[in-house]
């Protein structure tokens, strides 16, 4: 089962939609235009059910295998959604947004589930049913947790997810997975220092809560250093720094940190939110000041299941060839929701190579139209491999 040679053949008609995606990106749940293209050709290709409104704006697709004796479910997800980002890249299919673009190549994983969808409609070859999922607002507000709140796993009775993403680094025609904690979780915090505040000619009027602040992200960076075990991996970063004061005299009332707390594992998880509240309280208190911590769960963490990893390597390796396929590929602390997904059924998660690119979310970002036929036979031979005709 190496790249399909339907694919090939379809080649200008994804690349058509991509293109047409990429120049109307659209943001978080708000991806209305995207979804009604999305139904309209799941509907001329053939497939069962269209099913619109799933998690507010998500799609879903049911194609049934040509016997059908089958009671297999398998789901496959795709993400609509673009970024808050101005394009640079000088396409002549660039956005036609301002201040909308789709840098992460959600538009390619878009197009390449609906190239799938057309090829099983067309065949049928396979056993069981095909759930196509079109997610929106992977992007930071939850949508694959917004579709399983909605029935999406048990409505249709899936019992697999099998999802991709584009990764820019990795050569086109190539693809790389891991089992087990493959994307970090993603939590958030804000640490909301009070002191006195006063004249920053007489700080000992008063308790210096800059002073404080900066002695907390300091103390912060402890947490990974001496806390996580080294073996395992964490990071804590304070990206944002804010006060009640704009004065270059004033020593504010209020500091306000926010920063992002990521690992791979559910206790490294626990103990990071743990030790962040106590060094920041611990550390305010021992500078005469208050520090009060928001700490608001993100995504978890994205943890491929050792079978389903096995048969997306399979055929990975059916696709592009076994020295094309990196089964052990080293984790990301990137984030990514389908570990909702994975939190509700077994499934995998895997890299499929976009070249020598600008990085995810960059404004010169570029998803390479040669990486489609790959990404389409991959999604698809999830279908015909984990539900054989019989």
């Amino acid at each position: 089962m190496p790249v399909k040679n339907r694919f090939a053949e379809m080649l200008p008609e994804i690349v058509a939609w991509r293109h047409d995606f990429h120049a109307h990106p659209e943001l978080q749940y708000d991806v209305h235009r995207t979804a009604s293209r999305v139904a309209e050709l799941l509907r001329e290709f053939g497939v069962d059910e269209v099913h619109e409104g799933i998690g507010r704006t998500g799609v879903v697709g049911v194609i049934h295998g040509r016997s059908n004796t089958n009671d297999r479910v398998i789901g496959l997800r795709a993400d609509m959604d673009a970024l808050p980002i101005t394009e640079a890249t000088g396409l002549d299919y660039a956005s036609t947004i301002p201040g909308k673009m789709h840098a992460c190549g959600h538009d390619g994983h878009t197009s390449m589930l609906l190239g799938a969808a057309k090829y099983l409609c067309e065949t049928r070859n396979f056993d069981g049913t095909a759930i196509l999922i079109f997610q929106p607002a992977e992007e930071g507000q939850a949508g694959a947790r917004a579709m399983l709140e909605d029935g999406l796993a048990d409505r249709w009775n899936i019992q697999e997810f099998y999802g991709l993403h584009n990764m820019p680094g990795i050569p086109v025609g190539q693809f790389a997975i891991c089992e087990g904690g493959m994307m970090a979780s993603a939590d958030e915090f804000e640490i909301t220092v009070t002191g006195r505040g006063g004249h920053a000619a007489q700080p000992q009027m008063g308790t210096d809560t800059m002073l404080t602040a900066a002695h907390i992200i300091v103390a912060l960076q402890s947490v990974v250093s001496r806390n996580v075990d080294p073996l395992k991996s964490g990071v804590i970063s304070c990206c944002v720094v804010d006060s009640d004061s704009t004065a270059y005299n004033v020593i504010p009332e209020t500091v306000t940190i926010r920063g992002t707390a990521r690992s791979l594992d559910a206790d490294t998880r626990e103990l990071q939110a743990d030790a962040l509240r106590r060094v920041a309280q611990n550390t305010a208190q021992a500078l005469g000041a208050t520090a009060k911590v928001q700490y608001n769960r993100g995504y978890p963490v994205t943890i491929n299941h050792p079978e389903p990893t096995q048969h997306a390597v399979n055929v990975a390796k059916a696709v592009a060839g076994e020295g094309n396929v990196d089964p052990e590929t080293a984790p990301i602390m990137a984030s990514e929701d389908f570990s909702f997904m994975l939190e509700r059924r077994p499934g995998a998660y895997i890299f499929l190579g976009n070249g020598d690119s600008a990085p995810l979310h960059h404004p010169k970002y570029i998803f390479s139209d040669d990486a489609i036929p790959f990404g389409a036979s991959w999604l698809s031979g999830m279908i015909e491999t984990r539900m054989p005709a019989a």
